[in-house]
């Protein structure tokens, strides 16, 4: 069982059924990262440069032929942060980089496989919600991801020029304590274990098999 095998109990999470106040205890204090603003961004970049750097194997042998390139990570790095109020004193401009890590799939030239890490970035420059100054800081944080199936190599320069779908999306964000309603404490139901039940058609085998029922006349 598990949540998503519907363990049938009102201390799971799931559908609400009935009355969603029916149940209510208490108000409860959780640490969360509350998101005060979140856009996306997706781009098709063209003829973009990418390094290699720390090949495995090292020193393949060039020329080398592009299979393809992805992120490695869901998050991106952020810097060069620069927040700047509007005018209506709603939202501001938000300015930033955005590294993503990349890892590249090449063939050398004798036929090997390789394998190396690069990076797309991105400069962003977007109109958000930021919160007003307080004691806790905001943060801008990316999740980004991105693939590359076209590209070449580049003899000049020992990279690769490639063609590139990136999605990214800049959050506000900040930790914070919030006062929720709860229902109390989660019940976890047991995880099930994943079986072939090579068995299960023989254990369900009666002991002996089934005869005609003698009456008395």
């Amino acid at each position: 069982m598990s949540f998503f095998s519907n363990f049938s109990s009102d201390h799971c999470p799931g559908t609400i059924t009935g009355n969603p106040l029916s149940g209510l205890c208490e108000k409860v204090c959780i640490q969360a990262e509350k998101i005060f603003d979140a856009g996306i961004i997706q781009t098709r970049l063209e003829n973009y440069s990418i390094g290699l750097e720390n090949p495995a194997p090292a020193d393949p042998t060039y020329p080398l032929t592009f299979i393809s390139a992805r992120s490695l990570a869901s998050e991106g790095t952020v810097t060069n942060l620069s927040v700047e109020p509007q005018a209506d004193g709603c939202c501001s401009r938000v300015q930033c980089t955005v590294t993503i890590p990349l890892e590249v799939v090449y063939l050398d030239a004798n036929g090997t496989e390789g394998r190396a890490t690069s990076s797309i970035v991105l400069n962003e420059d977007v109109i958000m919600y930021v919160p007003s100054a307080s004691v806790m800081p905001f943060t801008v944080t990316a999740n980004a991801s991105c693939v590359s199936p076209e590209g070449a190599f580049n003899p000049a320069t020992g990279a690769f020029t490639v063609s590139a779908c990136v999605t990214c999306i800049l959050k506000v964000a900040m930790q914070v304590e919030l006062l929720v309603p709860s229902y109390g404490y989660c019940a976890i139901p047991p995880a099930q274990e994943y079986s072939q039940e090579v068995c299960s058609g023989f254990f369900e085998l009666p002991l002996y098999p089934q005869g005609r029922t003698c009456s008395k006349s």
